[in-house]
Parts: C-alpha cells; sequence; structure tokens
C-alpha cells in the first residue's frame, strides 16, 4: 500500500530535498501543497503531514491544532521543520500533539530515518488484528471514506468463511486461527496481483474480512481468491474429512449435523459517489450482497453493479 504523505510548503526546498532523499523508496508518495490547501490534505487523510515553518505566514501551533481538530487526523502523526531554536517554542508545538520537531537545517539522513520508522510505527499501532497484521475497523472505514470523498470509483469485497463454526468445534480455536491467518494471506496475494499500487486489505475481526480495488477487475479477483482458497484449504482438513466432503458436529440438542468443508463467500459492491452517501450505505449493500453469496453451497461470490 502506498504510503502517502502531504508537506506544507509555501515553496519547493524542502519538497524537493525530501524527494531526492526517497528517490529509490516507491511506497512513498509526497504531495506538496500551501498552507491555505490544507484542507486538500486533511480530506485525504494522509499517512503523516510535514510541516515547513519557515516557509509560512500563519502560526504553525494553530495549523497543527487544526489538523487534530479534524476527527479523521487526530492520530496522523506531524512533523515540523524549523529554524527558530527557542525552547517555549518548540514546547508550544510538541503540546499541539506534534509528533517530532526538526532542527534546520536539516540532517537528511535524521530526516529519512524519522518518518520512515514514523510510518513504521504508525502501522505496528493501527494493527488490531495481532493474528493477521491487517489494518481493523478505525483504517478500514477511514479508507473507504477517503475513497468516497474523493469521487474515486473502486469496488469492496466483503469476504468471509462458510461453516467456519463448525471447523472450529472439531479442530479446536488453535486449528481456526491458522484458517484465518491463511485466508487473510490468500486476500493480500491475490489483491496485490490485481491492484499492486492502491489495493487495500482489512481485517474487520474474526473470519471476516474486506478488500478494496480501484479498477475493474474484481469478477477475476474474486475468481483467483476462490481457486486460491478451495486449493490450500484441504491442508487444514484430515483425509477423513476430505474423502466424505464434510465434517460432523454435535449440536445443542445433541443431533449429529454434517456440514460441508470450510468454503469462502464473497459479497462485490462496485462504489461511485454517484450511488452512495455513506460508507453506512456501503456496507449495508455490502452484507446483502454477502448474505446472498452465503446462500449458495460451496465458496463462491455475489455483485451488486452500479447501475443496477
Amino acid at each position: 500500500m502506498i504510503q502517502e504523505i502531504y508537506i506544507i510548503d509555501e515553496d519547493e526546498s524542502l519538497y524537493n530535498s525530501i524527494k531526492v532523499l526517497f528517490k529509490e523508496e516507491y511506497a512513498f508518495r509526497f504531495r506538496r501543497i500551501k498552507e491555505q490547501e490544507l484542507s486538500i490534505a486533511l480530506h485525504n487523510i494522509p499517512s503523516l503531514i510535514i510541516i515547513h515553518e519557515d516557509t509560512l505566514k500563519s502560526d504553525v501551533v494553530q495549523i497543527c491544532k487544526n489538523i487534530r481538530e479534524d476527527e479523521d487526523n487526530r492520530i496522523t502523526p506531524i512533523i515540523v521543520i524549523s529554524s527558530n531554536i527557542e525552547h517555549q517554542h518548540r514546547v508550544d508545538i510538541l503540546q499541539a500533539s506534534v509528533e517530532h520537531y526538526i532542527k534546520k537545517p536539516i540532517d537528511e539522513e535524521y530526516l529519512y530515518y524519522t518518518i520512515v520508522n514514523i510510518i513504521k510505527l504508525l502501522d505496528m499501532n493501527r494493527t488490531v488484528s495481532p493474528l493477521t497484521g491487517l489494518p481493523g475497523n478505525v483504517q478500514i472505514q477511514a479508507e473507504m471514506k477517503k475513497r468516497l470523498m474523493n469521487k474515486e470509483k473502486f469496488t469492496m469485497l466483503y469476504l468471509d468463511l462458510d461453516n467456519f463454526k463448525a471447523y472450529n468445534d472439531i479442530y479446536g480455536f488453535v486449528k481456526g486461527d491458522e484458517i484465518i491467518q491463511f485466508t487473510g494471506k490468500t486476500i493480500i496475494k491475490n489483491v496485490h496481483e490485481i491492484d499492486p499500487d492502491n489495493g487495500f486489505v482489512g481485517h474487520i475481526g474474526g473470519d471476516d474480512f474486506i478488500a478494496i480495488i480501484s479498477n475493474d477487475k474484481y469478477e477475476k479477483l474474486c475468481q483467483n481468491i476462490i481457486l486460491d482458497f478451495d486449493y490450500n484449504i484441504l491442508d487444514y482438513f484430515y483425509e477423513e474429512h476430505i474423502k466424505s466432503g464434510f465434517i460432523e458436529v454435535e449440536n445443542r440438542k445433541g443431533t449429529i449435523e454434517q456440514f460441508p468443508l470450510t468454503s469462502i463467500s464473497i459479497g462485490v459492491v462496485e462504489v461511485d459517489s454517484n450511488k452512495f452517501n455513506n460508507i453506512l450505505e456501503i456496507g449495508e449493500i455490502g452484507a446483502q450482497v454477502k448474505h446472498m453469496a452465503k446462500t449458495i453451497q460451496g465458496s463462491t461470490y455475489v455483485v451488486n453493479r452500479r447501475n443496477n
């Protein structure tokens, strides 16, 4: 996933220096804006905001407070770069919840590793699923909101597993966790192949995942995920269950029930700003199409198209 970093700078000096520093780092995308264009950065919920104070006319402390007051950017890290070395000034800026204050002249190596380490730390802190290492609900919602506000056309995939509880009942939660990890890796692998630059994968929790791609290859993506999943899921079953095609579980009434082997269901929603007003509406449609997919035995996907 590309890390988008905004530089608030009235001239291009800092922006040009950082571009040179990161010329070999393709996972970072830097954008320069002027201070009156701050709303653009906030609108796009960047991974990091860098402020070049020396070039600004406005109070940098107030700018930082404005960033923190924006609901979607309360946890967006801020670096202020300045030639002002007055102690109280630096303290005032840090009190505005700024993560780093870097004095000029800039030590480029120091700046490089500060940016890289902030992004690494942010990724770690934002990961609410230690099981899969994937972004959780906060980041999923922010990603959806960003794309919707930018009037992007994108596709949401809502994925979860069928008969997963029955699997846990027979094989135990440790093996169940292995299937969750396997599912996450399968989704990531196939999303990256279809949309390496703008694809996004999140773990809602349990056996529920989402994926977002920015192109129209979602049917190919669904087919690839299903083929990959159905082929490799057999590694997590005993041979006897593979041969019979089902597992047997005793229900609460003491009756033995048969459940097919674990499969994956995918609900697909084509999104554009003309059809959806907010992410809640997208989620409602996503739940509906995923439910439709789950009514069909075996791994499958159901699509809700824009014009339907």
